[in-house]
């Protein structure tokens, strides 16, 4: 597998770029497959969040699969070529690799450390393997990921260098307009996101729990769920005024809160009815990209919105944790291990094919000893065979141990090629083992792309 991934994150694109690219509906779908499809892409994975849209792909051709995954992710983000193009991020073979894991270690998440993360990568292999995109090589690297992310919280302190990303927001939501508990919440959607925020704000304490989503069934088993009730999703703008806080995480393609909608809400809670609230902001957590409440809030007083930029900016002022260096010198080891399983992996089909190729010369000698020497007994013709057999093992063994050895280092697939000449192997016996062509089996290493 010559692995390349190709995408944009908070780290190389401001939120804005992000919000104009994310894909929604069935946008992803349409892009897995349009990228498996391509003539240099023989498997594709998205991984697709409010804060990263990367597509990972097995490629024949490096400059060709780069050149085709950039064209389609501007295609069905509709963000132009040119534009998207200064903010997308490259990386191939260990690199790739390399990348993804600290993925799934959270390394480069927005809050370091978050675990949402694994899920949403369990999630992006889950659809490949619905859609029929991902074969063996994705299917080893996601599941490969996920043990390093895995392996990364359990050996480590990383979940102390930062939080999940809704309880990262509201912090900064209770930094602004009081603690959580015993207040008066409306959550938005009814997705993963706002389901992991409605439960955070649960066991935070809060007073009461409003759901509100597009389709009811959805917000009414959530809400039965952690004792909270329903509101119809088209009542939202109302109620605002009679909550302290508003999280909202749909799929929407556009504004959901409107400004207009909070200013009247502000101007409710401020007025006659409840002059108790003058002094508390009305709180909003926005955690949907592209984003559901209007920008504007910013600017308009008795509100308080935090959302993924201001979340981004305020998280690059934490100090990071002592743990990432930990993450990263496991990372740093995972790497090293995939990538020498990968390459040992690539010389397996040459050595079941020299030990095949023996197997038929031994038989077919041991055929014309027959035919020369019919009247050896059955004892004798049962030695000479194992005799002739153990001696083939033994010449073997050595040069095919060391061959695997000498594969799994950085180059080893040359050593591959080197079997295939010496003992003259069928290419077609070889293909018939791993099921690849030839030409798949010794890629280019990361510095040498094509």
């Amino acid at each position: 597998m010559s692995l390349l991934v190709v995408g944009l994150s908070h780290r190389t694109a401001p939120v804005g770029v992000l919000e104009r690219a994310a894909l929604t509906g069935d946008v992803p779908t349409r892009l897995l497959h349009d990228a498996a499809a391509t003539a240099t892409v023989a498997e594709a994975a998205l991984v697709n969040t409010c804060n990263r849209i990367e597509l990972y792909a097995d490629v024949d051709k490096f400059h060709a699969g780069v050149a085709e995954l950039s064209l389609l992710l501007a295609h069905h983000s509709g963000v132009d070529l040119e534009e998207l193009t200064s903010h997308l991020y490259v990386h191939y073979e260990d690199r790739a690799v390399h990348h993804l894991f600290s993925v799934a270690c959270g390394l480069d998440s927005m809050v370091v450390g978050e675990g949402q993360i694994l899920g949403q990568l369990r999630d992006a292999l889950a659809r490949a393997q619905e859609e029929h995109t991902a074969g063996r090589g994705l299917n080893e690297l996601f599941q490969q990921a996920l043990r390093v992310g895995k392996r990364a919280h359990s050996e480590t302190g990383i979940d102390k260098a930062g939080q999940s990303l809704v309880t990262f927001g509201l912090e900064q939501i209770a930094a602004g307009a009081g603690e959580i508990a015993g207040k008066r919440a409306l959550v938005v959607g009814a997705g993963s996101m706002s389901s992991l925020a409605a439960a955070t704000l649960v066991r935070a304490g809060i007073g009461e729990l409003l759901i509100a989503n597009r389709t009811p069934e959805r917000a009414e088993r959530l809400a039965a769920n952690l004792g909270a009730r329903t509101v119809d999703f088209a009542k939202v703008p109302e109620t605002l005024a009679d909550v302290d806080l508003v999280i909202s995480c749909t799929g929407a393609a556009g504004v959901v809160i409107s400004a207009e909608d909070i200013a009247a809400a502000v101007a409710v809670r401020t007025g006659e009815r409840a002059q108790n609230w003058a002094e508390t902001p009305l709180a909003f957590l926005d955690l949907a990209m592209p984003r559901d409440v209007d920008h504007d809030v910013h600017e308009l007083p008795g509100a308080l919105l935090v959302d993924l930029e201001s979340l981004s900016h305020a998280h690059a002022a934490t100090p990071g944790a002592g743990d990432v260096d930990a993450v990263t010198g496991i990372v740093a080891e995972e790497v090293a291990a995939f990538g020498a399983a990968q390459r040992a992996a690539r010389i397996a089909p040459t050595v079941v094919a020299l030990r095949a190729m023996a197997s038929e010369v031994v038989l077919s000698e041991l055929g014309r000893l027959n035919t020369r020497l019919p009247d050896l007994d059955e004892r004798t013709r049962a030695e000479v065979s194992q005799t002739v057999k153990r001696v083939v093992d033994k010449l073997l063994h050595a040069p095919t141990v060391r061959v695997k050895q000498l594969a799994a280092e950085p180059g080893g697939a040359s050593y591959a090629d080197a079997l295939r000449e010496l003992f003259d192997l069928d290419p077609a016996a070889v293909q018939a083992v791993s099921g690849t062509p030839i030409g798949a089996q010794a890629k280019p290493s990361a510095g040498a792309p094509r």
